[in-house]
């Protein structure tokens, strides 16, 4: 399988509240995303999965260790080439906060052209947003209202489609699913799924519904305290764990049937 993504040795740290001192978020990690393959990290609160995915997607800076996309590093946060921009796109945990409220879905989906003009369609862009609000499930009418009108799951669907509006190849999701309603969980799932066929996309999921994460992963990246402890195919990880770890999440699972 071709590799997307390669990360290698990354390290990030945060400054603590004693002087000079910092907290190790991420340490020394490696992961891999193959082309249209969904790899979902998993671990505890406070685990490092947050800071891994901005880390990826340029939100973070790394203090060590490469990121690269199709195999070309892709240097500090700011200083990405815009194509590689454009490729890695973030879906955030709260749909409602991660939209502006003032303005009105076709807006919120066309400010992502006049960040990146380049990626723009050509012609009509009215109707190029209506186009990726049926790719996501929505009706066009949904196009003149604001976020506060719409549903957790309706808002969730509209940041997937400003996240496709530049084309990525690979979606950063970071619990993209874990505030909506289980029912609107399966329908999201869904979409992922079918955005995978029709687009080839990738996706780095970031979950801590192991239920969930079988359901849509291919692999598992299994994360504790800012080391990934283990990583493998989904039902390797499911029925036979190597780490200690990687048992207890699965016993904590209370929910969870083999």
């Amino acid at each position: 399988m071709e590799e997307l993504l390669t990360v290698r040795d990354l390290r990030v740290s945060y400054a603590s509240r004693r002087r000079g001192a910092r907290l190790a978020a991420v340490k020394g990690v490696d992961l891999d995303v193959g082309a249209e393959e969904i790899v979902a990290l998993v671990g505890e609160s406070g685990s490092g999965k947050t800071t891994l995915a901005r880390a990826v997607v340029g939100l973070t800076r790394a203090d060590s260790g490469t990121i690269a996309f199709r195999g070309v590093p892709v240097g500090r946060p700011g200083r990405w080439p815009p194509a590689q921009r454009r490729a890695v796109q973030m879906v955030f945990q709260d749909p409602k906060s991660s939209l502006n409220p003032r303005m009105p879905v076709e807006k919120i989906i066309a400010e992502a052209w006049r960040a990146h003009p380049e990626a723009a369609p050509e012609g009509d862009r009215h109707r190029a947003v209506g186009g990726l609000l049926d790719q996501v499930g929505l009706d066009g009418t949904v196009a003149g209202r604001r976020p506060g009108e719409l549903s957790g799951g309706q808002c969730q669907r509209v940041s997937i489609a400003r996240a496709l509006a530049l084309r990525p190849a690979l979606l950063v999701c970071d619990e993209a699913v874990s505030a909506l309603d289980v029912s609107v969980q399966a329908q999201i799932l869904g979409l992922f799924a079918e955005l995978r066929g029709r687009h080839g996309l990738s996706l780095l999921f970031i979950s801590h519904d192991l239920g969930v994460v079988r359901q849509i992963a291919d692999r598992v990246a299994v994360m504790y305290l800012g080391e990934i402890v283990e990583c493998a195919p989904t039902e390797e990880i499911f029925t036979a764990p190597r780490h200690a770890y990687t048992r207890m999440l699965l016993d904590a699972a209370l929910d969870f049937v083999v």
